[in-house]
C-alpha cells in the first residue's frame, strides 16, 4: 500500500503504476527478463521500449535513468515503459540468458521487446537507448511499428556511419540528447558524427555528464523525452500529490 503524500519527487520516489514482470523469448531461443510499467487507471498514450547501457560496465534494466522513467512516466504522462535485460545481463529482476554480443545479438533482444509491446497492443512505440543502448537502437531499431528513437549519451562505439545514415530516410524522428561534458562523444563531435543524417536532431544538454547523475539532470531529461514523444504535453512537475512509495536501496 503506497503512502499518500504531498511532497517533491526525489531520486527514490516510486509513483503508482501497474508493474508486471516479463519473460521475453528471442528469435534465437534465449529467455530475457524484463518489466512493463503501465498507467494505473488509463490506457497508455504512448510506449517507451528502453535499451540499457553497456552490461560489461554495469549497465542493466535498472540503470538509474531507465528505472526512474518506469517509476514516474506511467503516472505523470500516461506513458508505458518496457525495460529488459539484454542477453547475458543481470539485475534485481533476474538474469537474461546468453552472452554479451557487442550490439549484434542484442538486436534480437530489442526485436523481442518490440514484439511484446505489439502483442500487448501498446500504442506509439518509441525506443530510448542509453549509451550502449543507442548503438543497439541505431543498428536494429529502424523497424515497424517504431515511431521514433531517443538517444541518450550516444558513444557510437558499435554503430557504424552506415547504421546512422539509414535513419535519414526512415521517416522516423530521432533525437540525440548529448551531455555537454560527455566522456565519449561531446556535442560538437556528436554533431559531426551525425551530420551524415541531418534529420537526426542533436541536442546539447548544458552541464550534464554521460551518466546523468543528479535529480536536476534526470528530471530535466525525462521532461525532454516526454516532449519528444508528446510535443504538446505540459512540463513534468517536480512535485507529487497522491500515493507514493520510496525505493529503499537509494540514499
Amino acid at each position: 500500500m503506497m503512502d499518500v503524500v504531498d511532497e517533491p519527487i526525489t531520486a527514490n520516489s516510486v509513483l503508482p503504476a501497474r508493474r508486471e514482470p516479463l519473460s521475453l523469448t528471442t528469435a534465437d531461443g534465449l529467455r530475457l527478463v524484463g518489466e512493463v510499467a503501465l498507467p494505473l487507471e488509463h490506457q497508455p498514450r504512448a510506449t517507451i521500449v528502453c535499451v540499457h547501457p553497456l552490461p560489461t560496465h554495469g549497465g542493466m534494466m535498472d540503470s538509474h535513468v531507465l528505472r526512474k522513467m518506469a517509476w514516474r512516466l506511467p503516472a505523470m504522462s500516461d506513458i508505458a515503459v518496457l525495460r529488459f535485460n539484454t542477453r547475458g545481463t543481470a539485475s534485481a529482476a533476474g538474469a537474461s540468458e546468453g552472452e554479451f554480443d557487442s550490439a549484434e545479438g542484442e538486436g534480437l533482444d530489442l526485436r523481442a521487446a518490440i514484439h511484446e509491446a505489439q502483442r500487448r497492443g501498446l500504442p506509439d512505440i518509441w525506443l530510448v537507448g542509453w549509451s550502449f543502448g543507442t548503438d543497439v537502437v541505431l543498428k536494429h531499431g529502424n523497424v515497424d511499428p517504431v515511431r521514433g528513437a531517443i538517444l541518450l549519451s550516444p558513444p557510437l562505439r558499435f554503430a557504424t556511419a552506415e547504421d546512422v545514415r539509414i535513419w535519414q530516410t526512415a521517416g522516423r524522428r530521432v533525437v540525440a540528447f548529448v551531455p555537454e561534458f560527455d566522456d565519449f562523444l561531446p556535442p560538437q563531435a556528436a554533431r559531426e558524427a551525425f551530420a551524415i543524417a541531418p534529420s537526426i536532431d542533436v541536442v546539447a544538454v548544458p552541464d550534464a555528464k554521460h551518466l546523468w547523475v543528479g535529480e536536476r539532470f534526470v528530471g530535466d531529461l525525462l521532461n525532454r523525452i516526454v516532449h519528444v514523444i508528446e510535443p504538446d504535453s505540459e512540463d513534468l512537475s517536480s512535485h507529487w500529490t497522491g500515493p507514493m512509495d520510496k525505493w529503499s536501496d537509494l540514499a
